[in-house]
């Protein structure tokens, strides 16, 4: 196999063989040569019906026409200069009339990126050191945010990395999603606590889905305790509809941090909130975040043109949430598992009841999911690798598509 002698070069020159671990499939992954549409191409010859597509930027599918177009036409004057271009302007009006409260944007390359820096911001705007996150909760590859979870109401940070300082760890604390009471109680607790980040909606562990009232609760008890709310709508930012999740479920945070479609499938990130606390970034004021690809002019050619088709065409949002209910009906009657799904984002858990936060999320039987998802592959629909990542479909799936996803859920879940 073609995929199985490239891996064999990789694992010589890259670390792992891979750019990222969640690609390292066993015993090799397969590597990707063309997408079109619902669909990917891998250098075995194989076509596949994908359910990842980049861990969420594709909403539009693959190689869209719409995208690929802004793309050539930016192609054709240049991809970097180094200086501010009318897109970032474009970029940032459109985030602010579409994002609840956010009135000043910075763009960035990538979703890390852009958590990093929100951090960095609330720490120099409220003078205060520590943060606070969910347990399970992912915010990027950087120091603050990656800690282990721990099993009580409330936990010390410890480092989830080689190379990250315990003292670093330290100003990192954590509650249970779904908790609002652990939330009240550390914050009474503790207060030099800066923000509180969350995903609104547990993406890479998921998706966990809100319980009624949770994160209403969640902003009402910050604004009491004087502590920001970063939502870390990098997956579920134009995901779940214009306005991303702080529309869907009516709250609006301090900061929102973006990624993924808001670049239609090119790196990129954004962080945005209240005047007051955006005005603390350099050059404006003195929290500083720079960055040579900041507005790079072809990520923002792309997403600005997949968020205006976005725009012109929000019934398919509610066409991608009948597709995955589809889906969920398509189960056997059988499946003793739990099936969780929020618009266009879906997820079989192998554990009898839906999951509310990661440590009932970490209890799902990953042996009979490696099953699932080998027979999957084996019949051509790539879903994520593992149990905790979340499934996405993209507008540009076909029925077809869908009625082969739902066939795998019927046969391949015991």
């Amino acid at each position: 196999m073609r995929s199985d002698e490239l891996f064999k070069i990789a694992q010589t020159l890259l670390p792992g063989g891979v750019s990222s671990p969640v690609r390292a499939i066993k015993p090799y992954p397969f590597y990707t040569v063309s997408g079109k549409a619902g669909r990917i191409t891998t250098a075995d010859n194989d076509t596949l019906i994908d359910c990842c597509l980049g861990y969420g930027p594709l909403i539009l599918g693959h190689a869209h026409k719409v995208i690929k177009a802004a793309i050539q036409k930016q192609l054709e004057d240049g991809w970097l200069y180094g200086t501010p271009t009318e897109q970032e302007i474009l970029m940032a009006q459109r985030i602010i009339r579409d994002q609840p409260g956010v009135e000043m944007v910075r763009c960035v390359s990538s979703g890390s990126e852009a958590t990093m820096a929100a951090i960095r911001l609330a720490r120099g705007y409220t003078q205060k050191k520590k943060i606070l996150k969910v347990e399970g909760g992912f915010h990027g590859a950087h120091d603050s945010v990656l800690i282990k979870a721990g099993s009580g109401a409330t936990t010390l940070g410890i480092p989830d990395s080689a190379g990250i300082p315990e003292e670093i760890a330290g100003f990192t604390r954590q509650v249970p999603y779904n908790d609002s009471e652990a939330l009240d109680q550390i914050l009474q607790k503790d207060s030099d606590i800066a923000a509180f980040i969350l995903e609104p909606v547990m993406g890479n562990i998921g998706p966990i889905l809100p319980e009624e009232n949770y994160l209403k609760e969640v902003r009402a008890i910050t604004k009491e305790h004087d502590v920001l709310l970063i939502s870390d709508e990098v997956i579920t930012g134009y995901r779940l509809g214009i306005g991303g999740a702080a529309k869907y479920y009516g709250i609006t945070p301090d900061i929102t941090t973006l990624g993924k479609i808001i670049g239609g499938g090119l790196p990129i990130g954004a962080f945005g909130g209240r005047r007051d606390i955006m005005e603390m970034i350099a050059p404006a004021g003195p929290v500083y975040q720079a960055g040579t690809f900041n507005g790079n002019p072809l990520s923002l050619a792309a997403g600005t043109a997949t968020l205006d088709y976005l725009a012109a065409n929000r019934k398919e949002y509610n066409r991608a949430a009948e597709r995955t209910r589809a889906i969920e009906e398509s189960l056997p009657s059988s499946a003793g598992g739990s099936f969780v799904r929020i618009g266009s984002i879906f997820k079989y858990f192998f554990r009898n009841d839906t999951p509310k936060n990661y440590a009932e999320a970490k209890e799902s039987d990953t042996i009979s999911f490696g099953s699932f998802w080998k027979g999957a592959l084996s019949q051509g629909v790539f879903l994520p690798p593992a149990q905790f990542e979340s499934n996405f479909l993209s507008f540009a799936h076909t029925d077809e598509d869908i009625e082969s996803i739902s066939g795998v859920y019927r046969s391949c879940i015991p």
